[in-house]
């Protein structure tokens, strides 16, 4: 009586089993390169990860995907690539490159099914770049005049060279993208414009002062940035006869060399309804103890006038920790606004807010950052030393960089704008 018991539930289960496997349909095929992953690796990957760019690695083909099958599994899963450090509960980012949990899904899938290519006519077309930029075909290229020899080691101060733009008439920039000579030896560059004259190699006290404070930078690079594109209906102005004069932080690598970096420019087609201006809450006057794990350092910028905040970008370097930005409105009320709660100085990301943070006149912007001096920070150069501000990675800064728009600009711009055009 048992056993006719005990079939009949096993009869019972295998129906209910068929009826579920004829309602959902054959199981479902694993993932594939061809028509699940290369998409994804297209969409968030190959800007960097091809030849020629900044990835050690190009991902553009099935042959070249394959051997990193299991390491793109880990990275992806982790969430280490694609590289982001914002606080995903904190404000909306719109050059947020970050995998969606059914892109991780699919990636995992494919890697776990043995990463099978897949039928060709599934792979989608190959995206077109314009060879050596990633911002398109700039109108104009500036290049220093000459060549710099790297030496084999030791350390190189901060070095400034001015190029000459000659430009004849007022320029609005819409992108812009520096690219070393020698990406071996360039840690990374800051460019900026000068009104002044002078070509070659430039004083760095004054040059370093302008840097520092922002005045007329175009924009930056470092190890894993690419280009600028500035954000719709805003530019950066270079006005007629100026020079751009770069800010070059070279480390030697145990090899003589040469570089020679240059600058492409992507002009704006009318002159833009905003102009781009950079700010920056820095604090230069601070002292790391050594072997402290979590050491604060604050600093404050208040707004003169009616802002719109368009970029974030946090500045430290290995012993930084964490950063974070914070408004407090003229009537008290404060609102975090970026917050990285794990900063990587390998990956010194700029945030661009998915629509501009409007901030009125008396708004604080508050930055909050923390500093790793101890043994737990793999990084850290020497934790047994008591660290201040400084130029070279070994030292540290502590600078909260942002760009925005004047609201009060529009009106003064519809009285007079520069001209536009090559």
């Amino acid at each position: 009586m048992r056993v006719l018991k005990v079939a009949a539930i096993t009869a019972g289960l295998a129906a209910v089993l068929s009826v579920a496997v004829s309602a959902s349909g054959p199981p479902k095929t694993s993932a594939t390169f061809t028509k699940d992953v290369a998409p994804i690796l297209f969409n968030r990957c190959i800007e960097c990860h091809r030849a020629g760019e900044i990835a050690p690695m190009s991902l553009l083909t099935y042959q070249e995907v394959r051997p990193w099958a299991k390491s793109i599994r880990q990275r992806v899963v982790e969430r280490s690539m694609p590289p982001w450090s914002a606080d995903p509960h904190v404000g909306k980012f719109s050059n947020d490159p970050s995998l969606t949990q059914k892109e991780i899904d699919a990636i995992v899938s494919w890697v776990d099914a043995g990463a099978p290519k897949g039928d060709d006519k599934d792979m989608p077309p190959t995206p077109k770049f314009t060879e050596g930029w990633t911002i398109g075909k700039p109108d104009v290229v500036l290049t220093m005049q000459e060549e710099y020899s790297v030496p084999a080691d030791g350390t190189v101060p901060y070095l400034y060279f001015t190029i000459p733009t000659n430009f004849k008439e007022d320029k609005w920039i819409q992108a812009m993208e520096i690219r070393p000579g020698n990406r071996g030896v360039v840690h990374h560059v800051i460019a900026f414009v000068s009104e002044g004259g002078g070509t070659g190699r430039r004083g760095a006290a004054s040059a370093a002062g302008e840097a520092q404070q922002g005045r007329g930078q175009l924009g930056g690079i470092t190890p894993n940035k690419t280009g600028i594109v500035f954000g719709l209906g805003t530019a950066r102005l270079i006005k007629a006869g100026s020079n751009i004069v770069f800010q070059m932080h070279y480390t030697t690598n145990g090899q003589a060399t040469k570089d020679r970096t240059s600058i492409g420019l992507v002009f704006s087609k009318e002159p833009p309804v905003k102009t781009l201006v950079t700010g920056n809450a820095l604090n230069a006057r601070f002292v790391i103890p050594p072997g402290e794990g979590s050491h604060e350092v604050t600093s404050s910028s208040t707004f003169k006038e009616d802002v719109h905040l368009t970029s974030f970008m946090p500045h430290m370097h290995f012993r930084g920790k964490d950063f974070k930005y914070t408004a407090v409105y003229p009537d008290g009320r404060s609102e975090v606004l970026l917050n990285v709660p794990k900063y990587d100085f390998n990956w010194q990301l700029t945030y661009i807010p998915a629509k501009p943070i409007a901030l009125p006149k008396g708004t604080r912007l508050d930055c909050v950052a923390h500093f790793d001096n101890s043994t737990q920070n793999k990084y850290n150069p020497d934790p047994t030393k008591e660290v201040r501000w400084g130029d070279q990675t070994w030292e540290e800064m502590m600078i909260g960089w942002y760009t925005y728009t004047r609201d009060g600009e529009q009106r003064e711009t519809a009285v007079a704008k520069p001209p536009s055009g090559k």
